[in-house]
C-alpha cells in the first residue's frame, strides 16, 4: 500500500434483483444492472501512549482517544490494540565512513542481533539495508529470521551519508507491507552529510504512509553532547534532525553509548511496537496535507503518532 488510504466499502446497492418490481421495469430487465456503492477512504494511525513515567498504558478503548484532523475531532471507526499481531520491519544500518571511529559499528551490530532476538520466526517479517550515499538492500523481507542471523558481517564501513534519503527509500518499500505494526528502525551515528531530502520531508513522506521512524544513534557520551549543542544552535529553518524525524513520524530517538546501553534500546523499541494502538478515522476528500493531533482522555498520559496524511 503506497499510501495512508485503503478502501472500504460500506454499502452495495445492486437494482433490479429479487425485489418486486412493476412490468414497466421488468421491460427494462434486459438493461445492464446498476451498481451503487458507498466508500470511505480510512487512514491508520499507529500510536503509542506511556504515562509521564515511560510506562506503556494499556487497556484504552476507542473512546478513550480523541483524533483531531486539521483541527477538527474525527470519529474513531476502529481501535485495534494485540500484542500478537505481526511486526513489519526495515532496519536500517549505517555503513559510512563516520561508522569506523571507535565501536559504532560493532554497537550497530549488536543492536540488529538484539532486535532479531525479539522477533517471532514465521510471523514477523524483516528486510535488511545498509546505505552509505546510497541505499543498499541486503535482504529482502522474509519471515524466515535464522537467514537474517550474521548478515552484517562481511559489511565494512565507507563513504558518505545519505541517511535522510535512505529513511525515505526504506519508508516506500515498506509502505506495501501488509502487517498490522510497521517501522523504520535506523542503526546509526546520527551524522548525515550527503542526503538531498531534508529530515522535514522524509517525516512528511512517513508519516503520510503511517510508517514511523525509530532511530539507535549508537555514539559516545562525548558526541551525544555535541550532537545536542549543535541542534541548539541551529537556525529554526534548519532544526529539523533525526530527532524530530523520529517525533513527528510517532517514532521513538535514543541515544546508546555502550554495548548494554544498545541493548536495551534495540529490545525496548521492538516491545514498545507490539504495545501500541493502531486506530482508524475517515479520511478528508481534498487532496491536500492534513495535521494529525492524537490524545488520550487521561491526565499524565503522553502520545506517540503520526502527526499527518496526505488526503486524496
Amino acid at each position: 500500500m503506497r499510501t495512508p488510504l485503503f478502501r472500504l466499502v460500506i454499502a452495495t446497492c445492486v437494482i433490479g434483483g429479487m425485489s418486486i418490481t412493476s412490468p414497466r421495469a421488468q421491460e427494462g430487465s434486459s438493461q445492464p444492472q446498476q451498481t451503487f456503492r458507498s466508500a470511505v477512504d480510512v487512514v491508520t494511525i499507529q500510536a503509542s501512549v506511556r504515562d509521564t513515567r515511560g510506562r506503556v498504558v494499556s487497556g484504552l478503548a476507542s473512546t478513550d482517544f480523541e483524533v483531531r484532523d486539521n483541527g477538527q475531532v474525527r470519529p474513531i471507526l476502529s481501535l485495534r490494540s494485540d500484542r500478537q499481531s505481526p511486526l513489519s520491519l526495515a532496519i536500517l544500518v549505517d555503513m559510512s565512513g563516520s561508522m569506523q571511529i571507535g565501536a559504532k559499528i560493532a554497537m550497530a551490530r549488536q543492536a540488529y542481533d538484539s532486535i532479531l532476538g525479539q522477533l517471532h520466526q514465521g510471523q514477523d517479517e524483516v528486510a535488511l539495508f545498509t546505505f552509505d550515499k546510497s541505499l543498499h538492500q541486503r535482504r529482502d523481507f522474509t519471515h524466515d529470521l535464522e537467514t537474517l542471523r550474521g548478515a552484517l558481517t562481511d559489511f565494512e564501513a565507507f563513504g558518505t551519508t545519505s541517511l535522510f534519503d535512505a529513511t525515505a527509500a526504506a519508508a516506500r518499500k515498506l509502505a506495501a507491507r501488509s502487517a498490522t505494526h510497521k517501522a523504520i528502525i535506523v542503526l546509526t551515528d546520527g551524522i548525515d552529510t550527503s542526503s538531498a531530502m531534508t529530515a522535514r520531508e522524509v517525516s512528511g513522506l512517513a508519516s503520510s504512509i503511517d510508517v514511523p521512524v525509530f532511530v539507535v544513534a549508537t555514539v559516545p557520551s562525548l558526541d551525544q553532547r555535541l550532537m545536542l549543542e549543535a541542534s541548539g544552535r541551529s537556525a529554526p529553518s534548519d532544526a529539523a534532525d533525526l530527532r524530530d524525524l523520529a517525533e513527528w513520524t510517532g517514532g521513538q530517538f535514543v541515544f546508546a553509548s555502550t554495548f548494554l546501553e544498545t541493548v536495551v534500546a534495540a529490545s525496548g523499541l521492538v516491545d514498545g511496537l507490539r504495545l501500541q494502538y493502531v486506530l482508524a478515522i475517515e479520511a478528508a476528500t481534498g487532496r491536500e496535507w492534513r495535521r494529525l493531533d492524537v490524545r488520550v482522555k487521561r491526565p499524565s498520559t503522553v502520545v506517540k503518532a503520526r502527526n499527518g496524511y496526505f488526503a486524496g
